[in-house]
């Protein structure tokens, strides 16, 4: 009996030493995961960040380089979105549809930032009365991360408009709704009327004391996350403030 006790027991302990040598394998494998997960996503980050850095150098502007020397990168690049004090001050690309620059960036590389693109749908030369503008919700806060700061008044008074680029000339794009929508909102159709205007105004996430806009209009889009397949749409009014950049 006493044999058999004994060789119950060491049955036991070794079953009890497998299980923790497995757990603390396991617990090493995770625990390496983690820091590769981490890593990767560095990585991401600093690729997108690095893309940004350098075509910064070639923003165009009245005094700077032209859109010529964008598009001798990607002839896709159509305009330029700045909006102050945020980290959004990127080249806007168009692709033949809406998933060409979803995981792409300006130079046609694999990314996950992807890039900052018009609808499809629209004019590439913002001559639509709507164009929609789309950028990831970067977890470091870049690409449009910021626009979901419009979920608050205190952040539309901060920045109640931004700047739009384009060949035709360079735009203040005041801001007038702020929208959480899912992604099969009319807010994503090509045109609008003054009633879906007014409804967007009095759905808005935020006060900008301004009528039905009367100009061309153009929005900013990311993913929202209030339910699944949610989006954060800002809307606002062109306002040109100068005539042709150089092509």
């Amino acid at each position: 009996m006493r044999e058999v006790r004994t060789l119950a027991y060491k049955v036991l302990k070794f079953f009890d030493d497998l299980t923790s040598a497995v757990v603390a394998v396991l617990l090493m494998l995770l625990a390496v995961y983690a820091g590769y997960a981490l890593w990767d996503n560095q990585q991401v980050y600093a690729a997108a960040e690095e893309v940004r850095a350098s075509l910064l150098e070639l923003k165009p502007s009245l005094e700077g380089p032209s859109f010529a020397e964008l598009r001798a990168i990607n002839p896709d690049v159509c305009a330029w979105v700045t909006l102050d004090d945020t980290g959004v001050d990127y080249p806007v690309v168009q692709g033949r549809d809406n998933l060409t620059y979803v995981n792409t960036d300006v130079y046609g590389k694999f990314s996950l930032a992807g890039t900052i693109f018009l609808d499809s749908r629209c004019a590439s030369d913002f001559s639509d009365a709507y164009g929609l503008l789309y950028g990831h919700h970067m977890a470091d806060g870049t690409m449009f991360a910021s626009i979901s700061g419009y979920k608050q008044q205190w952040y539309y008074d901060a920045h109640p408009y931004f700047y739009l680029y384009t060949n035709g000339g360079t735009y203040r794009v005041d801001l007038f709704a702020g929208l959480i929508v899912p992604g099969e909102h009319e807010v994503f159709n090509t045109s609008f009327n003054d009633a879906d205007l007014t409804r967007f105004i009095n759905q808005s996430t935020f006060n900008a004391g301004r009528g039905i806009p009367t100009g061309r209009i153009v929005g900013m889009c990311t993913c929202s996350y209030e339910a699944d397949n949610y989006r954060f749409v800002v809307l606002g009014e062109m306002t040109p403030l100068t005539e042709g950049n150089d092509q």
